[in-house]
């Protein structure tokens, strides 16, 4: 991996500014919503978010998007715990093993939940058996990405060059196992083509080294690069949702250069324990969502490269049901292990 433990995490330090960017337009918003009335005595005290991620990351910022306006709406303050480690697992763990009372919520994504149960094997904790869906936050494509000068200049360009040199063509992940690195397996084998995976600790890393060129590509969450896009410094040859989105709205989708079936989106959602009281799940989920349909939130949610989904529970346990089902498929047709 090339100077990667040497390379400054500039992805990272970009994600910082983004999530402080975020907090600082929502403090200079005035508190307009009207706050709902407790039922049956819930909250009577502070909620816990656990973001199962360090600070900075968009785990941890996804989480304080909503955690500082959800106070305004739901009478309590929301506290935001980091619980870094294992790929996400021991902080889903944590929630998994809470007190089912409605006062700590897991903030989780795709990868946590429909992939590392395949991906390492005893993550600890069962997605379905050991939570409640609350409320699915948003969906985001993930990116290919090329330096800006590249001779690479669109998807069909890469998929000649791959054919043309097989195993030639690097494409950079922020890891081994991580969505970006599935949805490099599947690309190349629908395509019929062979390149060379080169997993990076983190996107920072890899970033660099894609910019510097000494990576050909680059696959990766529309957050990580959408700064070096607005700056000239990546081009984006396609996005992986299944329609143009946001601040990428000229970039095609997989789908429309022929790639059929290829929709891969991330997301973001809040959990609870297994057996926290239905009436509790409603009340965060009314929460949860009318923060999110709040114009200063789902206008940052939308700036950041997602849409808001702000789903019901139900809708969200049929959406995590249909990923695990998928991803699980995918991360045993890439041979990738954590454990």
């Amino acid at each position: 991996m090339p100077f990667a433990s040497r390379i400054p995490h500039i992805a990272h330090i970009a994600r910082l500014a983004v999530a402080a960017a975020w907090l600082s337009a929502l403090a200079l918003q005035p508190a307009t919503a009207d706050p709902m009335a407790p039922r049956n005595g819930f909250p009577s005290q502070p909620v816990k978010f656990i973001s199962p991620f360090p600070p900075g990351g968009g785990n941890d910022a996804t989480a304080r998007l909503v955690t500082t306006k959800l106070p305004e709406i739901m009478g309590q303050a929301a506290l935001v715990d980091n619980r870094g480690g294992a790929g996400g697992n021991i902080g889903a763990k944590a929630v998994a093993d809470a007190k089912p009372d409605g006062y700590t919520v897991l903030t989780s994504q795709v990868s946590i939940m429909a992939v590392n149960p395949t991906l390492y094997g005893s993550p600890g904790f069962d997605p379905v058996k050991n939570f409640v869906p609350i409320t699915q936050i948003n969906a985001a494509p993930l990116a290919l990405v090329v330096e800006a000068n590249s001779p690479i200049k669109s998807f069909a360009d890469l998929a000649a060059k791959a054919k043309a040199s097989p195993g030639k063509v690097t494409y950079a992940t922020p890891g081994n196992g991580t969505l970006s690195h599935l949805v490099g397996v599947v690309l190349a084998k629908d395509n019929g083509v062979e390149m060379t995976h080169v997993p990076y600790k983190g996107a920072g890393p890899a970033l660099t080294d894609l910019i510097g060129g000494q990576v050909d590509l680059m696959v990766t969450s529309t957050a990580s690069v959408a700064g070096f896009v607005q700056n000239g410094k990546l081009r984006v040859l396609a996005v992986t949702s299944p329609r143009r989105i946001g601040v990428f709205a000229k970039v095609p989708t997989l789908e429309e250069l022929g790639n059929n079936g290829a929709r891969f989106e991330d997301w973001y959602g809040f959990f609870a324990p297994a057996g926290t009281p239905p009436e509790r799940v409603a009340f965060l989920n009314e929460a949860i969502v009318r923060t999110l349909r709040l114009p200063e939130v789902s206008k940052l949610v939308t700036d950041g490269g997602s849409e808001v989904v702000a789903s019901t529970p139900e809708a969200f346990a049929a959406q995590l049901k249909q990923d695990i089902e998928r991803w699980s498929r995918i991360v045993k047709l890439s041979g990738a292990r954590a454990d």
